[in-house]
């Protein structure tokens, strides 16, 4: 077994770089195999060249969503390699053939994630877990389920399950998409919100928020153009108020 830091240094070139130039790219499979089952940075970057290996060389995986569903724990939206993963974690979830309890499971941890997740991750996964409601409208339900769980203590869904079909997620609903209507970015708030209302058709285009930062965030609302807004209808008249302020009429600053 290699080293991490190596292991990571081949992973990150082996998509673009090795397999293509291969006469027999295939031979990489036990490789990478064993390198998705690892765990942590190591699996999210051995999901490139699985990519290229089960669309163009027919690899078959057993329990390769179940992999990929434990491989959503609270540091997928911290990890350097997050753009690159939701990128194939959304062509994996792209087949309309997925079963709906599988894509319900999904989004379920997803969403529950989310609820610690920084507002930059918020910004792409709202609209990526839209896109997966698009696709599988079987999975409608965790939206439209007014008698649902409110809050954790009561909902069926069950987080600590590997196995996706176990996880009681098409049980649940979406109230921690519903919680992040309250939170404290607007952006965010306003992206949760969508889902109050029927959803669009076209697919929102995710591919411009998969690597957006913190800082891109703080530069945006720094140069945003602030609203002059009327505070106060009457005029102020020195440090104490109003016109007719007591204090005003005993104290001058003149």
């Amino acid at each position: 077994q290699l080293p991490t830091g190596l292991y990571k240094k081949v992973l990150v070139i082996l998509h673009d770089s090795v397999l293509p130039y291969m006469n027999e790219p295939t031979l990489m499979m036990d490789f990478l195999t064993v390198a998705y089952g690892i765990g942590g940075a190591i699996s999210l970057l051995a999901l490139n060249g699985l990519f290229i290996l089960i669309h163009q060389h027919n690899l078959e995986y057993p329990d390769f969503y179940k992999k990929l569903y434990s491989l959503l724990d609270p540091s997928i939206y911290h990890v350097k390699y997050r753009a690159r993963f939701f990128h194939l974690t959304d062509l994996f979830l792209s087949s309309s053939h997925l079963p709906a309890y599988l894509v319900a499971a999904f989004i379920k941890r997803l969403s529950r994630l989310a609820l610690t997740a920084p507002p930059e991750a918020l910004l792409m996964i709202i609209p990526f877990i839209c896109n997966l409601f698009r696709r599988h409208p079987a999975c409608r339900v965790l939206v439209h389920r007014p008698g649902g769980p409110a809050d954790m203590s009561e909902d069926p869904y069950v987080m600590e399950e590997e196995e996706p079909s176990e996880s009681r997620a098409l049980e649940s609903s979406l109230w921690e998409i519903q919680s992040l209507q309250n939170h404290y970015h607007p952006d965010v708030a306003k992206a949760a919100a969508v889902l109050n209302q029927s959803l669009s058709e076209m697919e929102d285009d995710v591919s411009g928020l998969l690597e957006l930062s913190a800082y891109e965030l703080f530069d945006k609302e720094v140069k945003k153009k602030a609203v002059d807004v009327p505070l106060e209808f009457e005029q102020v008249r020195g440090l104490f108020g109003k016109k007719n302020d007591i204090f005003a009429e005993h104290f001058s600053l003149d």
